[in-house]
């Protein structure tokens, strides 16, 4: 295994700059004349920010997040007291970055991310997925992944569609945004539906793409969903990307003053790459990006191991593994294609956090291959 691991003292720096960059994220986004109310949707409450209008009256209003989430409700609560502090977040990152030595994003990828996220789009409980995600996994770690994964020339971006309904807001048109970071980016009309767009690019062919779970029949596949809260964006469906964004988590990209976002939690990211890895189509680039999703994925679970977060890996494998056949033979296909000895560590490790779950490991094809035994419980 090779994830070494990060001093304590940038692991401390790291939590510091995610408190104080969603504490900025407040105070840039809801001006001080507005006040939070809290609106119950279908049983359950959700935190908006009222405005009032520039004329005529009324109010404006802006999704700000569920109740019970306790982060929001915190800041909701404390919002009057909240202060931007840019010079000191930027040292942080600047700290993590230079003497860390943790990844920072290209420059036009750190812009892109900022500007949808100031437009609002983790707000709106969208996330951050893809090798941009990934770059984030080693300060939530607190360990050093393959920085050879880390390479990419996009970014893509997802958000549930019964979500994107749901909060009754949009961020501005996409377009907009993205041109607040490159005056050249256009639209890429869908092969499938002309008058919209999932994907959008510059002409330096730095690529955006927005996706959403494929929760439909097959009849759906490659047809673009619209997203209403996407500034007129669609997305495009995927299998298997509900269980990629469920429940994600709180991170920064080291980018400008650190940009706060959501991604996945590591572990679903690992189980996650293990599947699409022996998924993707034998196109011309097909091959690499399988390499690239496999080698993410054993990067992601030597770390966790090394943490003592089988359980955690173990929780999101048998969730997959439940889901039938076709989730089955993706992962056992990925595994194989590793060599013995990362083979035998993770049917090891996941079969001790199967054993803590009070499952049998056997049941997830977790036997030690070379005796044909169940993997030895957890003691």
């Amino acid at each position: 295994m090779t994830s070494a691991r990060l001093d304590i003292t940038y692991q401390t720096l790291y939590s510091e700059l995610a408190q104080r960059s969603l504490d900025e994220s407040f105070t840039s986004e809801f001006s001080s004349n507005g006040r939070f109310v809290a609106v119950e949707v279908k049983d359950k409450k959700y935190w908006y920010f009222d405005t009032p209008k520039p004329e005529g009256g009324g109010q404006d209003r802006r999704y700000v997040g569920p109740v019970d989430d306790p982060e929001i409700t915190k800041r909701v609560e404390a919002f009057k007291d909240l202060k931007a502090d840019l010079k000191g977040r930027r040292r942080l990152v600047s700290t993590l970055t230079r003497e860390a030595y943790l990844p920072r994003p290209l420059p036009m990828v750190g812009q892109v991310v900022e500007q949808l996220a100031k437009a609002g789009f983790f707000r709106m409980r969208g996330v951050l997925v893809g090798t941009v995600a990934y770059q984030c996994y080693s300060a939530v770690l607190g360990r050093r992944l393959d920085a050879v994964a880390m390479q990419t020339g996009d970014a893509d971006f997802a958000q549930f569609h019964e979500i994107s309904v749901a909060i009754k807001d949009s961020i501005p048109p996409i377009l907009e945004v993205l041109r607040q970071v490159d005056q050249t980016f256009r639209e890429v009309p869908s092969q499938a539906d002309g008058r919209v767009s999932t994907q959008f690019v510059s002409r330096g062919n730095f690529k955006v793409e927005f996706l959403t779970p494929n929760q439909w029949s097959d009849d759906q596949a490659g047809k673009p969903v619209p997203m209403p809260a996407l500034g007129g964006a669609a997305a495009f469906p995927l299998r298997f990307l509900d269980y990629l964004i469920y429940e994600p988590i709180r991170a920064v990209l080291l980018h400008g003053a650190g940009v706060p976002v959501l991604i996945p939690s590591p572990e679903r990211y690992a189980i996650h790459k293990l599947i699409v890895g022996s998924r993707r189509k034998q196109d011309r680039d097909g091959t690499a990006k399988s390499a690239k999703d496999r080698l993410q994925a054993r990067s992601i679970i030597e770390a966790m191991i090394e943490n003592r977060q089988h359980a955690d890996l173990a929780s999101a494998f048998m969730e997959a593994w439940d889901r039938g056949d076709q989730w089955r033979a993706a992962i056992r296909t990925s595994i194989a294609t590793y060599d013995d000895d990362f083979q035998t560590l993770l049917r090891t490790e996941f079969a001790k956090g199967v054993s803590e779950f009070g499952s049998n490991p056997a049941n997830y094809d977790l036997a030690d291959k070379s005796t044909d035994k169940p993997a030895p419980p957890s003691k």
